[in-house]
Formats: structure tokens, C-alpha cells, sequence
């Protein structure tokens, strides 16, 4: 006869393979949630279990049971901060990426091997590396939450590398490039383009200024909302990505007087008038935009095939980078890094910032000056 186990039992199936069961310290009667193959694979798991137990760090099995769909809807819904778009990429990229293999398990099922293998049909089922890094990041940021909730152990989601999602380079215009787009798009949409290229301001930021946000000379140009499209209901205006984005930004000099024009031109006198709108005065959508700009076939005559309205943002960090200005400099004026960052350059960005213009101003002047460029507006029928 075999030694009798001071800790658990082990009982032989008629199926042939062996089950372990054990009282956890609350004194109930709890079996191994699978079975084994041999006897001493059965007595290895109740060691370990018993481990846990002197050890302190044993947990109920039971709380593991918790189904991931459920837990992860209830996580973004809970989630603090989260921006509109931010909520629907969520709900996308689980109801695409992570409810068609893993979303009806519970947390507990969700083995490394699993993830390994949802991971590995993302990309066999022809989903992107971008789209599957957001969504290994999305699951791993879940499964985070769980082991502080100390529904799981140890986060499962351990392929090196798989939350990097590829950023191939977009491209940069030349300020001979941008001077081109600007005078090919309708006039009251110029000031626009030269803002967006000059100054590194997002789209939603630029269609949120209001004409007190622009001071009486054109010299700067102050952010504190920006318009926010969702799929589904309608756009509103909402704070600036982080509290770094609330900033004061220079204005090239050469690009002022086109600033002061369409003020003129198209914005009313109300301190409250948005600096930018679509013909009827409305809200300016970026979809309305794109129509009325017929901007694919505008940007390739302009020599940028396949360029969005966000790289002329990267065109401005880019030129702006070319001035020699520091990385803290371009942070602030981009409206990039942490709150704590954000506070500390507040007061120390501002003539930095205005060098970065007056640079810029420069390089537009000489372009302006090579390709007989007078700063006058093209119009537009």
C-alpha cells in the first residue's frame, strides 16, 4: 500500500486518468479543475497548491470564472478618461479582434498558449500588424486589470513585441509644397492649410478656435478645445488630448496677414465665431472637408499623392524640428507629453516658441521669394 497524502487525495477514475481534490483553507471540499494523466502528475499539482497555501498567496479558483467579454465591456465602460474615440476603437477592435475566438471563455481559460494561438489567426486571418498590436495591447491592458482585481494570477499576454505595432513614415511637404496646397484649395480654406502646416495644430483643434482664441496681430493662436467627430451621433467639442495640449502657439510673420485676411473675409465679429467653418457658417466636418476641397485629386496636383490633412502636422514638426529647436520646445508646441510636463514648460516654451516661428517665417519668405510667391490669395470660384 502507498503512504497516504498528509495533504488532499487522489482517487483513479474509471475513465483511467486520476482526480485531486483538497480542502482550501475556508474548509471547503474543492477538486482540481482538470484531471491527470498519471498519479504523480495529480500528487505534483496538490504539492504546489499546498505551497500556495503556507506560502499565503493560494486564491479561490472560483474567482476566475468570470467571463472575458462581460469583464471586458464593464472594464471600458469603468475605465475614467476615455475619449469617445478612444471607447469605439475598444468596442471595435473587441467585437473584431477578440470576441470571435477568446471572448466567451472565462479569464482563467486564458492560457499563454491561448493568447499565442488568438494572436497567431489575427494574423493568418489577414488582420494587419497595426490592428493586431492594438488589440493584443487592448487584451493585455484587460488582463492587467484582472490580476489587480486578483481574478488571475499572472497576465497571460507575454509575446515580446506584440503590442509594437509598425509606424511607417508618413510623409513631410516642403514649404514649397505647402504654399502649392494652400493656393489650390478654396480661399477660405487657405488659412487653414497654412495654420495646419505652420503652426502643428491637429485638425480637430483648428476647426475648434474661435476668433478669441486669435489674438488681434495674427501672432498667436491659443488652443483649448477641439472638435470631436464619433462614428456614431453628433460631433462636439471637448478638451485637447491631454492637458499639454492646452497651449499658446506663435504664428510665423509670414503667414500673419493671410490669418488677419480670413478673419476679414469669413469670421464674423462675435469674440465666440469659429475661425473655421464650411460654407454655411456650420461646424466643419472633416468629411465636408474633403468634398469641398476634392482633396485626393487637390494633393496629388500638388505633388503629395496619398498625403492627409494630419501629415501637414507632421510637415510643421518636421520644419519645426529643422530650426534646431529642443525636444522639450517641439513637445510644447506640439502639445505632446505629460501633465507634469506641460506645467513645467508653460512658462519657459514661449520665446523658444517664437524662435521656431521666426525660423519658419524665414523659410516661407525665401520660398515665397524663389517662386514669386506674393501671399495673395487664389480665387476660387
Amino acid at each position: 500500500m502507498g503512504r497516504k497524502r498528509r495533504f488532499g487525495r487522489v482517487r483513479k477514475l474509471p475513465s483511467g486518468r486520476f482526480q485531486a481534490r483538497y480542502h482550501g483553507p475556508d474548509g471547503i471540499d474543492r477538486p482540481a479543475p482538470y484531471t491527470f494523466a498519471s498519479k504523480t502528475d495529480a500528487d505534483r499539482w496538490l504539492t504546489r497548491v499546498e505551497a500556495d497555501m503556507l506560502a499565503g498567496t493560494w486564491r479561490d479558483p472560483k474567482l476566475g470564472r468570470v467571463n472575458l467579454g462581460a469583464y471586458l465591456t464593464e472594464w471600458i465602460d469603468h475605465r475614467p478618461g476615455l475619449r469617445v474615440k478612444t471607447i469605439e476603437l475598444y468596442r471595435w477592435l473587441y467585437r473584431k479582434c477578440i470576441e470571435p475566438s477568446i471572448g466567451a471563455r472565462n479569464l482563467d481559460d486564458i492560457t499563454p498558449g491561448r493568447v499565442r494561438a488568438w494572436y497567431a489567426e489575427l494574423l493568418a486571418a489577414g488582420v494587419s500588424a497595426t490592428t493586431a498590436a492594438k488589440a493584443y495591447r487592448l487584451l493585455r491592458a484587460v488582463l492587467n486589470t484582472a490580476v489587480d482585481d486578483e481574478l488571475i494570477r499572472r497576465n497571460p499576454c507575454r509575446i515580446k513585441g506584440a503590442g509594437s505595432e509598425p509606424t511607417p513614415e508618413r510623409p513631410a511637404a516642403t514649404v514649397a509644397q505647402v504654399l502649392d496646397l494652400a493656393d489650390r484649395v478654396p480661399a477660405r480654406y487657405r488659412a487653414l492649410i497654412l495654420l495646419a502646416a505652420f503652426t502643428g495644430l491637429r485638425y480637430g483643434e483648428l476647426v475648434a478656435l474661435r476668433r478669441r482664441h486669435v489674438d488681434d496681430q495674427a501672432a498667436t493662436v491659443t488652443v483649448v478645445a477641439t472638435v470631436i467627430e464619433p462614428k456614431d451621433g453628433p460631433l462636439y467639442f471637448g478638451p485637447p488630448k491631454s492637458t499639454a495640449g492646452l497651449r499658446t502657439v506663435t504664428v510665423p510673420a509670414a503667414i500673419r496677414p493671410e490669418v488677419k485676411a480670413h478673419l476679414d473675409a469669413y469670421v464674423p465679429e462675435d469674440p465666440d465665431a469659429l475661425v473655421f467653418t464650411s460654407s454655411r457658417g456650420t461646424v466643419l466636418r472633416r468629411s465636408n472637408f474633403q468634398r469641398a476641397t476634392t482633396w485626393r485629386t487637390t494633393v496629388a496636383a500638388a505633388g503629395l499623392p496619398d498625403f492627409h490633412f494630419h501629415d501637414l502636422r507632421h510637415t510643421g514638426n518636421t520644419l519645426a524640428a529643422a530650426s534646431g529647436a529642443s525636444l522639450r520646445t517641439l513637445m510644447a508646441r506640439m502639445g505632446h507629453g505629460s501633465t507634469r510636463a506641460a506645467l513645467i514648460y508653460q512658462h519657459t516654451s514661449q520665446r523658444e516658441d517664437a524662435s521656431i516661428a521666426d525660423a519658419l517665417s524665414k523659410q516661407i519668405k525665401r520660398e515665397r521669394a524663389r517662386n514669386g510667391h506674393v501671399g495673395e490669395k487664389r480665387k476660387k470660384k
